[in-house]
């Protein structure tokens, strides 16, 4: 049925406010734009008709950071792929249900007697409560304040509690090629981390080469741990010979296989490769000092539930949320992610799974105005291909947030272009080093194959601050991220 007159007025009314005119591009793209902000639209469009974008799905929202007035539209309505833009909404999660000021717990006890000859008949507990920055140096300090206590043995087991949260490690649409990554390590209430990057869950793997050719290459780990096995085929070549190493968690298991060669004289090949259990792995740390301590340990190593009246041991506090989200967000850490849509389920529905999670996120969110029924959430990282979002929702979401009083902390955690600095630029520091965007975009990076997106904040050269949230899916390009900067680049030099 034709529509009525009236819509048709109404219809013609907002082209004439929105549409940018069309002589002004040679684009295939549909793309509207307020009358102020028409110049800016042609700059967007034009940059939007790259040969890089040829059947790609794009969504791009810029918005006013004051009033969130959408001053330019191209198909942001269309449900993407986020990739870890959907950090975003896990971030903006975590700090209304936990606040800034939350803190992870890890506590060392025993069910045991003390006698006065320092052995301690019973067995250890290591209970973690979802805390990723743990580290060698925690393990030994737990051990020193064991110690302390007078232990000079334990009669019993070394038992590892990672019951805070749930027993499932890996997201259900995690790809088997990423099991072994550090980006696709394990999830678990109580882990370790190799290094102050916290990517819970992984140890270093060092491949060395031998001193001739024909010896096997040397492999070490950071930390050194019995909590993977390590399968050495990779042999040390002429010094002109080819340097090719793999290095790969065997699928289901803890064992690391190390194939290739490597040339003599050669600087090492390092991999952060995830641990199959990093409960055990955080437990034999954890052994490792003690026994460095000169405590001896009877018994064996396994899972467990800490007693009721338990005695504790050690205890320590992780640093607060507002510390972790710098490397969480700047590095775009997948684990911390994960651990922080379980950690909200436990604390605000007694469950620390992703379903639980996942819910509250969903009801948070639906508190800032978006229609949650209109998204789809499948983890917490954006590792998922099935996590669905718009780019008008991303924008909508920054501007919301600005009024949350937690909100510095939320901007200070994005990355900001061009800056060298690690934990300042974070996946942006290589990006719009020059340029009106230099120093100017706080920004959400994502990528996954076939997907790149980047949403954030930029003040323009007339003073107004914008938001923006770019969305390229199914595109096959070898890299699109250029097109995404020389967008921010014309929101910063908008006039």
């Amino acid at each position: 049925m034709p529509a009525s007159p009236k819509k048709w007025f109404t219809a013609i009314a907002l082209s004439a406010l929105l549409l940018v005119p069309a002589a002004a591009v040679e684009s295939p793209h549909t793309a509207v734009a307020t009358e102020e902000h028409a110049a800016l639209g042609n700059s967007l469009n034009e940059i939007l008709n790259d040969p890089r974008l040829a059947g790609a799905t794009i969504g791009v929202n810029v918005s006013k950071a004051s009033d969130g007035e959408t001053v330019y539209a191209h198909t942001d309505d269309l449900l993407l792929h986020p990739a870890s833009n959907m950090k975003i909404l896990t971030g903006v999660a975590a700090l209304e249900v936990l606040g800034p000021d939350h803190r992870f717990t890890t506590d060392v006890s025993h069910d045991g007697r003390l006698n006065n000859g320092g052995i301690l008949h019973g067995d250890v507990y290591l209970r973690g409560k979802g805390d990723p920055t743990l580290l060698k140096e925690d393990f030994e300090r737990f051990a020193k304040d064991v110690k302390a206590k007078g232990v000079k043995k334990i009669k019993g087991d070394l038992i590892a509690d990672a019951s805070w949260f749930d027993d499932i490690r890996l997201s259900e649409d995690l790809n088997w090629s990423d099991e072994s990554n550090y980006t696709g390590a394990p999830v678990s209430a109580l882990t370790a981390s190799p290094n102050t990057d916290f990517d819970a869950g992984t140890v270093i793997v060092n491949v060395n080469p031998g001193k001739t050719a024909g010896d096997p290459a040397k492999v070490t780990l950071d930390p050194a741990t019995d909590a993977v096995k390590i399968d050495n085929r990779a042999k040390t070549v002429a010094k002109d010979g080819r340097k090719s190493v793999s290095i790969e968690r065997a699928h289901g298991t803890d064992t690391i296989v190390i194939t290739g060669t490597i040339p003599a004289g050669a600087t090492a090949s390092r991999s952060w490769t995830a641990v199959w259990d990093p409960s055990l792995y955080a437990l034999d740390l954890f052994r490792k000092a003690l026994e460095a301590e000169g405590i001896s340990i009877a018994g064996g190593m396994k899972k467990g539930i800490v007693p009721d009246g338990a005695a504790t041991l050690a205890s320590k506090q992780s640093m607060p949320l507002r510390d972790l989200f710098i490397p969480f967000m700047k590095l775009s850490n997948n684990g911390h992610a994960e651990v922080l849509v379980k950690e909200i389920g436990k604390q605000s529905a007694g469950e620390g799974s992703w379903d639980a999670g996942l819910n509250v996120m969903s009801d948070v969110l639906a508190g800032y105005g978006l229609d949650t029924a209109g998204m789809r959430f499948r983890d917490g990282s954006g590792m998922s291909h099935k996590n669905l979002v718009t780019a008008k929702q991303l924008s909508d979401l920054l501007y919301a947030v600005q009024a949350g009083p937690w909100f510095p902390v939320f901007l200070d955690s994005l990355p900001v272009a061009g800056d060298s600095d690690r934990m300042t630029g974070g996946t942006l520091r290589n990006r719009m080093q020059e340029g009106p965007a230099a120093g100017n975009v706080r920004a959400k990076t994502g990528s996954l194959t076939g997907v790149s997106t980047l949403s954030g904040y930029v003040t323009g050269a007339d003073g107004e601050e914008y938001i923006f949230s770019i969305l390229f899916n199914n595109y096959l390009a070898g890299s699109v991220t250029p097109i995404q900067d020389e967008i921010a680049e014309a929101i910063a030099g908008q006039e």
